[in-house]
């Protein structure tokens, strides 16, 4: 099972509640805490709360599709930019 940590921000909009309910939720859950290098407080999901994050994900209205043919085509012109000259894109016709 992968690890999500959440600040106590994003713990809250999760949870549908205020960072300070959320912070309290994670002590009476004794979830881990940790504090991170950029000095925010970060919270170990456990099972419940994981699931409901995936459910949330899969919720969403993303065009993933759309936005893995806009990574492709960003990659494709850096690549381009960045080939010596006189070599093609390897699959390139």
């Amino acid at each position: 099972m992968p690890q999500i940590w959440m600040t106590y921000d994003e713990l809250a909009t999760l949870s549908g509640c205020t960072p300070a309910e959320a912070r309290m939720r994670a002590m009476h859950l004794s979830l881990d805490r940790r504090k991170s290098r950029d000095g925010a407080t970060r919270v170990k999901l456990d099972l419940a709360l994981t699931a409901k994050f995936f459910a949330s994900i899969r919720e969403a209205d993303l065009d993933l599709d759309g936005v893995i043919a806009a990574l492709q085509s960003t990659h494709r012109q850096m690549a381009n930019l960045l080939a010596p000259t006189g070599f093609r894109e390897r699959g390139a016709t």
